[in-house]
């Protein structure tokens, strides 16, 4: 039995086709835009924010290692990986742990603060 494509089909596979071929059109561009700055920035070291590197990091993370290997980043992709696993510990280490309910129970009403996770510090 043979596979016919309805119309819309294969105009849905025409256009799919085209974007793609403008989105590695772009890719190609930003890779020899970067290689040109590259070029021209040397043997210079980037100093890059907390921002930046976060950047960098999550969109790195995406790409997974092979790829970063692949492309020539301004770092290693060992790097880019420790960055991803520091801002994500970070982000799940960072602020205080919330109070149980159990504790808020023993807390007599008058010394609780206003909010229904919160115990006033003595």
């Amino acid at each position: 039995m043979k596979a016919v494509l309805q119309p819309w089909q294969l105009l849905l596979v025409i256009l799919a086709g085209w974007i793609n071929r403008r989105q590695l059109a772009a890719i190609e561009y930003l890779l020899a835009e970067n290689r040109v700055l590259r070029e021209k920035l040397g043997k210079k070291r980037i100093l890059l924010n907390d921002d930046q590197r976060r950047c960098l990091a999550v969109k790195g993370q995406i790409l997974g290692r092979k790829m970063l290997e692949q492309l020539s980043t301004i770092v290693t992709p060992e790097t880019i990986l420790r960055w991803h696993w520091d801002y994500s510990t970070l982000r799940k280490t960072a602020g205080r742990p919330p109070v149980p309910q159990e504790i808020i129970k023993l807390v007599p009403l008058g010394q609780q603060k206003s909010g229904p996770n919160s115990v006033a510090s003595y």
